[in-house]
């Protein structure tokens, strides 16, 4: 098995998500798999690629290392408001944890207030925290809303994600134009036609959205 460099290994450090030893294990990985495929390591545009991605699962990987539930400390507001409130087109970037590949795509979030309406810039937040995770979307799915409602405790909850999966489009089906639509709903979204038809409304169809 091959190894980086005690020189780039010492250009490793502790981050959000990887320690210097786990970066170092999965940099001596990448290595080996560029190996394993036939490339030279050694040549300009690959010689500190093992780093790099090494490197790169903090950013990638960050939201194993976000309290959820902190996530709307100080950030929830009495405001006497009853409509729906709809935060849409949000965008995530997730990485399957079948093959490892990317999911692109939206999120459109809505909920009913009961007395208490949280701060806008929130609700990505929460995306983005189960988004840059190991994920398959329908569990990413239901997080959100889970979290959403438990928090805020609204009259309902509802969360479409739309995503285009590499892992479908760059192997296997090969299907480029292919996007997945998940759904949670929960309280009068869940038990009301007409508010469910109202939100799908607001956010479009998913080849106008993504």
């Amino acid at each position: 098995m091959h190894e980086i460099s005690d020189e780039q290994a010492d250009k490793l450090y502790d981050g959000p998500v990887l320690s210097k030893e786990c970066k170092t294990i999965v940099a001596n990985s990448v290595l080996n798999i560029l190996y394993a495929v036939g490339e030279d390591p050694e040549r300009e545009g690959l010689v500190d690629t093992p780093t790099r991605v090494a490197r790169s699962y903090d950013e990638l990987l960050v939201g194993y290392n976000v309290d959820t539930k902190k996530l709307l400390n100080n950030a929830l507001f009495d405001v006497e408001y009853s409509e729906m409130v709809i935060v849409s087109g949000i965008d995530f970037y997730s990485i399957c944890e079948h093959h490892m590949l990317p999911i692109i795509g939206k999120a459109h979030v809505a909920y009913i207030p009961d007395k208490k309406v949280v701060g806008l810039s929130k609700i990505p937040r929460i995306v983005e925290a189960f988004a840059r995770r190991l994920q398959v979307q329908e569990r990413m799915t239901q997080q959100i809303a889970n979290l959403i409602d438990e928090l805020v405790e609204p009259q309902g909850v509802a969360v479409i994600v739309d995503g285009l999966h590499m892992c479908v489009a760059m192997r296997g089906a090969k299907k480029s134009n292919a996007r997945m639509r998940t759904s949670a709903l929960t309280g009068l979204f869940l038990k009301n036609e007409l508010t469910r038809m109202e939100f799908m409304e607001h956010i479009g169809s998913i080849h106008q959205i993504l």
